[in-house]
């Protein structure tokens, strides 16, 4: 398992750089989420693999009004961690109409230099949208389970 860990490890470092830059989100591919209390934010839609298995990891920031959508292709139980995530997040998963199934909000950064100990988060409910906001974004647009977000 460890030796699969550093492999992945050493594909992303290879595949996505170490550096600190921040792609320019404006240049990717954007779609807008609209919540339950009508705010919007617009959000990177990650589809391919290797973008979702970098997501917000060597980002410095995350504004309060941008998101990363990771979609799924099929619905299923997806845990996520903050390995080389430098921010605290607020991690949302929503099933197949959009709804809010589970939410781990002020996820903060595993700062383990060993991959193997940064904890998983989610996961426990059959999701297949998974929208990553700046840390605190949750609670003030009110998310909570059960509720609809638009998209």
């Amino acid at each position: 398992m460890l030796v699969r860990v550093l492999i992945w490890a050493a594909g992303c470092m290879l595949l996505f750089g170490c550096g600190g830059s921040t792609p320019n989100i404006d240049a990717i591919n954007l779609r807008q989420i609209t919540m339950p209390g009508g705010q919007v934010v617009q959000a990177e839609v990650l589809t391919r693999r290797e973008d979702m298995m970098s997501g917000m990891m060597f980002r410095s920031s995350l504004a309060h009004d941008r998101a990363l959508l990771f979609v799924h292709v099929r619905p299923g139980k997806y845990s996520y961690w903050m390995h080389n995530v430098k921010v605290p997040l607020d991690i949302i998963w929503m099933d197949k109409d959009h709804t809010v199934v589970e939410l781990s909000a002020q996820t903060p950064p595993c700062t383990e230099s060993d991959p193997v100990r940064c904890p998983h988060f989610g996961g426990s409910e059959e999701s297949q949208f998974v929208l990553e906001l700046a840390a605190g974004m949750a609670e003030k647009y009110g998310l909570r389970k059960g509720l609809k977000l638009s998209f």
